[in-house]
């Protein structure tokens, strides 16, 4: 009984060469059918049907069958001038493209150019070419399809189907073009492959016009493969909302067409969009497979769906699907790993029966990422000893795991390696974790080359090395490579303005700063980048550009602790200090906490005008929030700021109750007794220090030997000074010389204090002349005042204390005329004095400046009142200035 022709003539025709070209894809039903209307064989993807005696069907198609029985009535087959070893070899490279064995399949293309049987049978070229492709071999099936005779679109689709299997989607592309070129038209099968490349390499233009061509020439009805390859198409060109369209037009969806849906979702990101598709796939009666749960573990990943994902675990338990299907284990391993659950991550990845690449990348990527870089790199050593070969993604994540443990050795060793496989100039993305690891190894100068060399970079490379030039102090070269990187044509984004406003702030650019302001202006980024603003601010507070600081952060649409800490720290930097505590009390107002940063600051402004008060009210909020358990530096600046107030009993009391005492704390209670001349406490601290197992600093033996120095303590500050190198390994530095020159001064011994000087490793420093210079006023040494002045001012011929120091040593010793000329010395060289600034506090908090002869302040009156009390008050205790020594 002839069945009746569903389709046209030749798409029965073109369907029994796809049947020939690889019968495993069609179920063989001719034992059992049930009646002649149910087909002989049926398409398991497509559902094509195929009778052998269908109206349809081409003359033809009982010899191939013959053919491929391999007897005709107990006869050899040699129909169409095929002989039996042809029909043996398209059989075995069928084989051998289901199996994927390309050794077998490049043994029999030997013996097929041997009997040149392919220039006698089209068959035989398409199984070869097929062979080839599966196999992944594609350019050795591009050059057999090269050396074809004639070519038909079986042919070609073979090819462009090992392409687009390969993502290798452009020469898919170009092999379709030539195969239009040559006059064939393409069929379902051809265009389901090019709808992949298409989408592989993002080129939504050309599958546009794909599209418009198969629904022209009407393949989209009842071919689910065509529409679920158009969905997957443009999912993966970005084009989502067309994507659904596609997929809401087709009449019977299955769990392929919503796969391609929710993985192009899944790639951008939207989880939630992905489980409201799995929900509509739910209700419409549709199974999961191992893929639609792979997307929807990766959604849950991405929003934290744990309730989903438990639901979808138990589901992948009694289906028994973990240890099946390598894609689930590897997504599940991936969930798990994104969400810092290793241990889990790696029971899955255990279980998973066959691992390949993608399972391991999860494993190493996850370890990577959560900074458990020793796990990470013996992961990716196992996966080498189990004869897996490495991709580009599994050295990225390496490469992450030697950057955050700097195991530069190893990094480089990983670098040979893609190298040698060149794989640089592929990977853009390889390129730039092989940037960031060598910046975090801190070898910034091959982290430059290697960008150098790379074939393509975009502004990932290049922040990366700004970022590594200005966190490392190398701020010229961080604005080099920045206006490199312009000169390249790329737009810089966030990460790389901050970076380069880093570097802009630690070399004072200012102007370079603002350049960077207004293009961050003309791009819109300040509205919804938090850290670009703040670096803004720390830019402008760094340049001493404390007005624009506080103008940006005002304009900031939202600020946080770091903007306002920027602020608070440049303030106290530069020594406006009524302003510092202004904003520390504007921040708070605004309902923002300060953080350990702040409040060290705020200390430091307390402690550099005495104000013990608004220090204590600090103190207490530190101690509510527990600040001091975690933050060991603000125990230090709490000891400081209440020593340098001259609450020492206090000082000493927070230093006994911290949760560790370290030197910087010990030395600020030392410096504080020193201070104050509490010499003998100055010293009990400084042994008790070193009992309890605290080793001194070089800071510590500056305030020690300061201590000896006030105190006129010789002997002791000697053995200190002798105890530094031979007892403790710490050099002197002229710091300590210094300490020393003005210890002999002080005690009257000049010529040892000049020995002190002489031998020196450095006199460069103007600090210990000037010392020599204060000893020889107290002494009234002309002699030895004159060498030090002269050695001072030629290290320094703006420092004023110099010429004060020599006017007034001239002037004890009568020399009138000598002391003008140092004083028209010091106008020449405009050694100008700095106004000073005195504090007040007002018993509110509240925190005024004012410089002497200052009458603008709004409560100078008071403030002189007060002060004329206090001069009249020190009189009737007895203390009247000596002015002897004012110039």
């Amino acid at each position: 009984m002839l069945q009746k022709c569903r389709n046209r003539p030749y798409e029965v025709g073109l369907l029994w060469k796809e049947y020939f070209r690889d019968p495993t894809q069609w179920w063989d039903n001719r034992t059992s059918k049930t009646s002649p209307s149910f087909p002989d064989f049926k398409h398991k993807v497509t559902r094509d049907p195929l009778w052998i005696d269908g109206r349809c069907t081409p003359s033809w198609v009982h010899e191939e069958l013959k053919r491929e029985q391999g007897t005709d009535d107990g006869n050899t087959v040699l129909g169409n001038g095929l002989k039996a070893e042809e029909t043996y070899f398209v059989g075995l490279l069928r084989a051998c493209a289901r199996t994927k064995d390309l050794r077998k399949g490049s043994i029999a293309h030997a013996d097929l150019q041997r009997g040149g049987f392919l220039e006698k049978s089209f068959l035989v070229g398409d199984a070869l070419v097929n062979m080839y492709a599966k196999c992944g071999a594609v350019a050795k099936a591009q050059e057999v399809l090269d050396g074809l005779p004639a070519r038909n679109v079986f042919t070609w689709t073979a090819l462009i189907a090992g392409y687009a299997q390969q993502g290798q989607g452009e020469k898919a592309l170009s092999n379709f073009d030539r195969m239009r070129g040559e006059g064939i038209a393409p069929d379902a099968a051809t265009f389901a492959c090019i709808l992949k490349a298409c989408g592989s390499t993002g080129n939504i233009g050309k599958g546009e016009l794909v599209h418009d061509e198969i629904g022209r020439r009407g393949l989209l009805r009842d071919n689910i493969v065509l529409r679920t390859a158009l969905v997957g198409m443009y999912a993966k060109c970005g084009a989502l909302a067309k994507a659904r369209q596609v997929l809401e037009e087709i009449p019977s969806r299955d769990a392929v067409s919503w796969n391609a849906l929710m993985a192009g979702y899944a790639q951008q990101g939207r989880g939630e969009e992905v489980l409201n598709c799995f929900e509509h796939m739910q209700g419409e009666g549709l199974s999961p497979n191992a893929v639609t749960i792979a997307c929807v573990l990766k959604a849950c990943g991405s929003i934290g769906g744990a309730d989903k994902v438990e639901q979808l675990l138990d589901k992948i338990v009694r289906q028994g699907l973990l240890g099946k299907d390598i894609v689930l284990g590897s997504a599940l391993v991936d969930l798990y790993a994104k969400c810092g659950a290793l241990v889990k991550a790696r029971r899955v990845f255990e279980e998973i029966s066959t691992r390949d690449v993608v399972s391991w990348n999860a494993l190493i990527a996850g370890y990577a990422q959560n900074g458990q870089g020793e796990e990470a790199l013996a992961c990716f050593e196992r996966m080498h000893e189990e004869g897996l070969p490495p991709n580009a993604v599994t050295f990225t994540c390496a490469l992450q795991a030697c950057g955050c443990m700097g195991a530069i050795d190893k990094g480089e060793q990983i670098h040979d390696e893609t190298s040698r496989q060149a794989l640089l100039g592929k990977d853009i993305v390889l390129g730039n974790a092989l940037i960031d690891m060598y910046v975090k190894c801190h070898a910034l100068a091959k982290a430059q080359k290697v960008l150098d060399e790379l074939l393509a970079r975009d502004v990932f490379s290049w922040s990366t090395l700004i970022a590594g030039y200005a966190q490392h102090g190398q701020c010229e070269e961080a604005l080099n490579c920045f206006e490199r990187m312009q000169g390249e044509g790329l737009t810089p984004n966030a990460v790389t303005f901050t970076c380069i406003l880093k570097a802009c702030g630690s070399i004072g650019a200012v102007d370079k700063g603002k350049r960077i302001h207004d293009e961050i202006t003309r791009q819109g980024l300040l509205g919804n980048d938090i850290m670009l603003g703040n670096a803004l601010v720390d830019m402008y507070a760094k340049c001493g550009s404390l007005g624009k600081a506080r103008k940006v952060l005002k304009k900031l649409p939202i600020r946080d602790v770091v903007s306002w800490s920027a602020l608070i720290v440049g303030y106290v930097e530069q020594g406006q200090i009524e302003e510092a505590l202004d904003c520390f009390e504007e921040m708070q107002g605004e309902g923002v906490y300060p953080n350990e940063v702040t409040f060290a600051y705020a200390l430091k402004a307390c402690s550099s005008i005495g104000a013990a008060n608004k220090g204590q009210q600090i103190h207490d909020e530190i101690t509510k929030q527990g600040l001091l358990k975690k933050h060991a530096e603000l125990g230090y600046s709490l000891v400081d700021m209440f020593a340098k107030c001259g609450a020492l009993a206090k000082a000493r009391q927070v230093l006994e109750e911290l949760p560790s005492q370290n030197v910087d704390s010990w030395t600020a209670l030392i410096g504080g007794y020193a201070q104050q001349g509490h010499t003998k406490d100055a010293l009990d601290c400084f042994e008790k220090m070193q009992s309890e197992g605290v080793s001194p600093n070089a800071f510590t033996f500056s305030c020690v030997l300061n201590a000896c120095s006030h105190s006129g303590l010789v002997d002791e500050g000697e053995m200190y000074f002798a105890s530094m190198d031979t007892k403790h390994g710490i050099e002197p530095d002229v710091a300590h010389y210094t300490c020393m020159v003005d210890l002999y001064g002080r005690a009257g011994h000049l010529d040892r204090a000049v020995a002190v000087v002489q031998n020196m490793p450095s006199s460069d420093d103007c600090i210990a002349w000037l010392a020599l210079l204060g000893a020889c006023r107290k002494w009234q040494d002309v002699k030895i005042g004159r060498w030090a002045f002269e050695h001072a001012v030629r290290q320094d011929e703006s420092d004023a204390a110099a010429y004060v120091l020599m006017a007034n040593i001239y002037s004890a010793a009568g020399m009138k005329e000598e002391a003008e000329i140092i004083e028209a010395m010091r106008v020449k060289n405009k050694a100008w004095r700095k106004p000073g600034r005195s504090f007040w506090v007002a018993s509110s908090g509240k925190v005024h400046s004012f410089s002497v002869g200052d009458t603008k302040h709004a409560q100078s009156k008071l403030i002189y009142t007060k002060l004329q009390d206090l001069c009249r008050e020190m009189s009737q205790c007895g203390y009247h200035p000596n002015l002897q020594w004012v110039a």
